[in-house]
């Protein structure tokens, strides 16, 4: 059976575990290459990644990009979105179906 996590700095995930997600704390791109081989060796499909920590291990997480699992979904964190998970989406979407979304900007 698969499971999903949530990784990213521990004031922005804390809630998700009450919702009965796994929660993984992590601020830098060397917790993230110590915690994601961990997760896929767990059986981890989906993973949720705070932006501010994702955008730190951007290049670490491209090169997960081809795998099929897990996918990796990046979340605002506490403090706000700034526009990089919707980027991500929306380059996610482009990809799988061939043409561009365009989201409403705030």
């Amino acid at each position: 059976m698969y499971k999903i996590a949530v990784v990213g700095d521990k004031e922005s995930i804390l809630g998700f575990s009450a919702i009965g997600m796994d929660i993984y704390p992590a601020y830098e791109e060397e917790d993230i290459k110590k915690i994601i081989p961990q997760l896929i060796e767990e059986n981890y499909a989906i993973l949720y990644i705070t932006e501010n920590v994702s955008i730190k291990a951007q290049n670490y997480l491209e090169k997960l990009k081809k795998n099929k699992i897990p996918a990796i979904v990046t979340i605002p964190n506490n403090a706000g979105t700034t526009g990089y998970g919707s980027k991500r989406i929306k380059e996610m979407v482009q990809k799988a179906v061939g043409i561009e979304i365009n989201f409403k900007e705030d």
